[in-house]
C-alpha cells in the first residue's frame, strides 16, 4: 500500500506541475508572419489571436484575395507555432514521459 500511496502523491505532484506549465505557456506568445512579413499574426499559448498586423503596402495593391490569403497563412503558422511551444513546455514539464492525450 506504501507503493500506491507514493505512485499517487507523484501522480499528484505530476499533475500540479503540469497545470502550472500549462498556465505559464497560455501567457507566452508566439509570432509569424506570412508574404515576407506583410501580415503578422501573434499567438498566445491558449491558441488565440491576439494580435494582426498588416503592411499597409498590401492594402495599396488592392488584392483583396491575396490580403485574406496573407492573413489565413499567417494565423494558422502561429498557431502552428503556439502548439508547438505548448507541447515542448508540456514536456519539460512532465519530464519527458510520453502521457496519452498531452500531445498538442
Amino acid at each position: 500500500m506504501a507503493n500506491l500511496s507514493n505512485l499517487m502523491k507523484q501522480a499528484q505532484q505530476l499533475q500540479e506541475k503540469l497545470i502550472r506549465a500549462q498556465e505559464e505557456a497560455a501567457s507566452k506568445t508566439v509570432e509569424a508572419s506570412a508574404g515576407g512579413n506583410m501580415v503578422t499574426a501573434v499567438v498566445n499559448g491558449r491558441l488565440e489571436v491576439v494580435s494582426l498586423r498588416i503592411d499597409p503596402a498590401v492594402l495599396e495593391g488592392g488584392d483583396i484575395d491575396m490580403l485574406q490569403d496573407l492573413v489565413v497563412a499567417a494565423v494558422n503558422e502561429g498557431i502552428r507555432k503556439a502548439q508547438q511551444m505548448m507541447a515542448e513546455v508540456m514536456g519539460k514539464a512532465a519530464g519527458g514521459l510520453k502521457i496519452p492525450g498531452l500531445s498538442f
